[in-house]
C-alpha cells in the first residue's frame, strides 16, 4: 500500500525549491560580482577625493627645502588647517630624516620636531615609492584609508626626495554606501526569490499535476481498475506520456480480459477433464492439481502444493526427478489395497520455453482400473470357456475313441458311452446358448418383449412347475431329493412390465441352485413384497452357504463356488451372470445375502408403478 507523500517529499516541492534556489544562487553570484566592483568604484573615488591638491603638495615641498625649519613648521601647519576635507581624519608631513614637520590633528601637535615611530613612514622614505592600505582601528571601531606618499623637488634632472605626506581618511561613508546597497540587493534578492519561488510552485503544478494524475492512474491499473483516463493538458511530452498511460491501461485492460478468460478456460477444461492433471515448477513442487486428479489420488488439492509430485504419486523409490525429466515414457501407479482397486496410467511432458529452458512438468493421470479390469475379465473368460469347453470335448473324445476301438460292439458299454457323449454335446449347447445370449446383452443387441404380468400369478406358475418336477420324479432316481417350497406372498396384485420369457430363466437359474445345493428335506423359502417404488422378490435354501470371500464374484462368469460339485451337475457357470444382465436390463438389481453353511438367499429389485384402477377400466 502506497504511502502519503508529504509537500516536501513531493516532486511539487522539489521542483520549487531548485528553482527558488537557483534564483537565491543567481543572485548571490550577480551580487557578490556587483558589490565587490561597486566597493572597487567607491574606493576609487574616494582616494580619488580626499588626494591633496598639487598646490599643497608643492607649497610642502618647498616648505621642506627651506632653511628656517620653524617657519616651515608654521607655515605646513597652516596648510594643513586649510584641508576642508571631512573624510581625512589626519595628515602628517615628514621630512627626510623622519622628523615630524607637521599634523593636522590637533591633538598630535606635540609630535612636530620629534622622530616619527611609525615604520611604513620610514619605509617609504627609504623606497620613496607611494604605501597605501587599509586598516581597522579597535579603539573606535573604524576603518581608515591611509596613505603615505613620498614628496619629490624639481631640480635639474633628478628629483630629489624631501619628505613624506601621510594621510589617513576614515572609510566608514564608504563601507555605509556598501551596507545601504548590500541591504537593498539583499532585500531585493529575497523578494525576487520569494516570488520565483511562488512562480516555480505555480509552473511546477502545472508539470506534476499530469504526473500526479498518471501516477494515480497506474496505482489504480495496479490495483486491476482499469476505468480511469489520465487528463490530457497539452501536445507537449507530458500530454504524450498521458496518452500513453491511457494506452496502456486499456491494453492491460484487454490482456487481463484475456488471461481471465484464458485461465477461467483453462480451469474449465482442468476441472471437467476426464483426465487427472498435476502441474509442477522446474523443482518438481506441485503448483496445479485439478479436482480429477484429488479424487483419484484420494487427497485434497488445497494441501499439495508445494509438495513434491514424486511424493504425492509415491513413486519416490522407484524414480527421481531427473527421471521424470529425461525420460516422458508412461508409468503404472498401482493404488490399489484390500477395499478397492486403483491403477492408474501417468503419462509425462515438460513445460519448455522456446530457449530450452524447463519451467517445469505437466502429469496426465489416467484411470485405468477399469480397463485393466475388463482385460483381466476378458482373459479370464477365454481362459474359463477354453477350459470349459475343453474338459467336454475330452470327455468326449475319450468315449469316442473309446467306441471307434470296439468298444461300440458291447452292447452293455456302448449305451452308456453313447449316453455320456450326448450328455457331454448338450451341456455344450447350453453353453453356447448361454455365451450367445450373453454376447448379445453386452453388445446391446438383446431385446426386451415387455408386457404387462401379474407378478403374484407368474411367479406361482414358476414355482408350480418346480412342485410338478418334485411329485412326478421316480422315487428310486439317484437324483431324487426330498425339499418343500415354502411361498409368502404379499396379497396385493402386482402388476410389472417385464420379458417373461427371460424372467423365468432368471427364476429358473435361482430356483435350479437352490435346489442343487439344499441338503435333503431342506425347505426353500419363496416370497414376495412390495415397496414405495419396487417389488422385491427372495428365494432363500438351507445349503452350503457361499463364502463371504466368493459373495462379490458369485455374479462373475464360470465362477464356482464347488467347481466339482457344479460340473458334476452340469451347471456351465454362466446362469447367475446371465440372470444379473437380465435384471439390470429391467432397470431392477439382484443381490445375496449369504451365511456359510446355513445357506443363501437372492433378492431380485425391479421397478413398480401403481396403475390406477381407471386406466383397466377404460381400457
Amino acid at each position: 500500500m502506497n504511502k502519503k507523500l508529504h509537500f516536501f517529499q513531493s516532486i511539487h516541492f522539489k521542483i520549487a525549491l531548485v528553482f527558488a534556489l537557483l534564483l537565491l544562487i543567481t543572485f548571490q553570484i550577480v551580487g557578490a560580482y556587483f558589490l565587490q566592483q561597486l566597493k572597487r568604484d567607491d574606493l576609487k573615488t574616494f582616494k580619488q577625493q580626499i588626494e591633496l591638491s598639487s598646490y599643497v603638495d608643492n607649497s610642502l615641498i618647498d616648505n621642506l627645502t627651506k632653511s628656517s625649519v620653524t617657519q616651515a613648521n608654521d607655515r605646513i601647519r597652516d596648510l594643513l588647517e586649510d584641508i576642508n576635507n571631512s573624510n581625512i581624519t589626519e595628515v602628517q608631513v615628514v621630512d627626510t630624516k623622519g622628523s615630524v614637520r607637521g599634523d593636522s590633528d590637533v591633538n598630535n601637535q606635540n609630535l612636530v620636531g620629534q622622530k616619527t615611530t611609525d615604520a611604513d613612514i620610514k619605509q617609504v622614505l627609504y623606497n620613496a615609492k607611494t604605501y597605501t592600505k587599509l586598516t581597522y582601528d579597535r579603539s573606535d571601531n573604524k576603518r581608515y584609508y591611509v596613505s603615505i606618499t613620498p614628496l619629490f623637488s624639481a631640480g635639474g634632472n633628478n628629483n630629489t626626495l624631501v619628505g613624506a605626506v601621510y594621510l589617513r581618511a576614515s572609510l566608514e561613508p564608504v563601507y555605509d554606501s556598501l551596507n545601504k546597497v548590500t541591504a537593498i540587493f539583499a532585500t531585493a534578492s529575497l523578494i525576487a526569490t520569494g516570488l520565483g519561488l511562488f512562480l516555480a510552485i505555480l509552473i511546477s503544478s502545472a508539470i506534476t499535476k499530469p504526473i500526479d494524475d498518471m501516477k494515480k492512474q497506474t496505482a489504480r491499473i495496479a490495483r486491476g481498475d482499469y476505468s480511469g483516463q489520465v487528463r490530457i493538458y497539452g501536445r507537449d511530452e507530458l500530454g504524450q506520456l498521458a496518452q500513453a498511460v491511457n494506452n496502456l491501461s486499456v491494453r492491460v485492460e484487454e490482456a487481463q480480459e484475456a488471461s481471465e478468460a484464458e485461465r477461467r478456460r483453462l480451469d474449465s477444461v482442468l476441472s471437467h477433464m476426464s483426465d487427472g492433471v498435476i502441474a509442477t515448477d522446474r523443482r518438481g513442487n506441485v503448483i496445479i492439481m485439478n479436482e480429477t486428479a484429488s479424487a483419484d489420488l484420494d487427497i485434497a488439492a488445497n494441501i499439495v502444493e508445494g509438495q513434491s509430485i514424486l511424493d504425492i504419486l509415491n513413486i519416490r523409490g522407484h524414480y527421481t526427478l531427473r527421471d521424470l525429466l529425461e525420460n516422458q515414457d508412461q508409468i503404472i501407479i498401482d493404488l490399489s489395497d484390500e477395499n478397492h482397486d486403483q491403477i492408474l496410467n501417468a503419462y509425462f511432458s515438460l513445460i519448455q520455453r522456446e530457449s530450452g529452458f524447463i519451467s517445469g512438468l505437466v502429469c496426465v493421470l489416467h484411470d485405468v482400473t477399469e480397463q485393466q479390469r475388463i482385460d483381466r475379465e476378458r482373459r479370464e473368460f477365454v481362459s474359463n470357456v477354453s477350459h470349459e469347453l475343453r474338459t467336454p470335448l475330452t470327455s468326449m473324445r475319450s468315449y469316442i475313441e473309446a467306441l471307434n476301438d470296439g468298444a461300440w460292439r458291447d452292447e452293455k458299454v456302448a449305451p452308456g458311452f453313447l449316453k455320456v457323449t450326448q450328455d457331454e454335446t448338450d451341456r455344450m449347447i447350453r453353453m453356447v446358448n448361454d455365451l450367445l445370449s450373453l454376447s448379445r446383452m453386452d453388445s446391446g443387441t438383446a431385446k426386451l418383449e415387455l408386457e404387462l404380468v401379474n407378478l403374484n400369478e407368474l411367479y406361482n406358475y414358476i414355482l408350480d412347475r418346480f412342485d410338478m418336477m418334485l411329485k412326478n420324479e421316480p422315487e428310486d432316481s439317484k437324483k431324487n431329493k426330498h425339499y418343500s417350497i415354502k411361498r409368502d406372498f404379499t396379497r396385493r396384485e402386482l402388476w410389472v412390465e417385464i420379458d417373461t420369457d427371460k424372467f423365468i430363466q432368471v427364476i429358473d437359474n435361482i430356483m435350479n441352485n437352490a435346489i442343487k445345493y439344499s441338503p435333503d428335506g431342506g425347505v426353500i423359502t419363496c416370497r414376495l413384497l412390495e415397496t414405495h417404488s419396487h417389488v422385491i422378490l427372495s428365494i432363500s435354501d438351507q445349503g452350503l452357504g457361499i463364502p463371504k470371500k466368493d459373495i462379490g464374484h458369485i455374479f462373475d462368469r464360470f465362477f464356482r463356488v464347488d467347481k466339482a460339485r457344479s460340473r458334476a451337475q452340469g451347471g456351465t457357470g454362466l446362469g447367475l451372470a446371465i440372470s444379473k444382465e437380465v435384471i439390470e436390463m429391467h432397470g431392477g438389481r439382484i443381490w445375496v445375502d449369504s451365511i456359510e453353511n446355513k445357506g443363501s438367499t437372492f433378492y431380485i429389485s425391479l421397478p413398480y408403478q401403481e396403475y390406477e384402477e381407471d386406466l383397466w377400466d377404460e381400457a
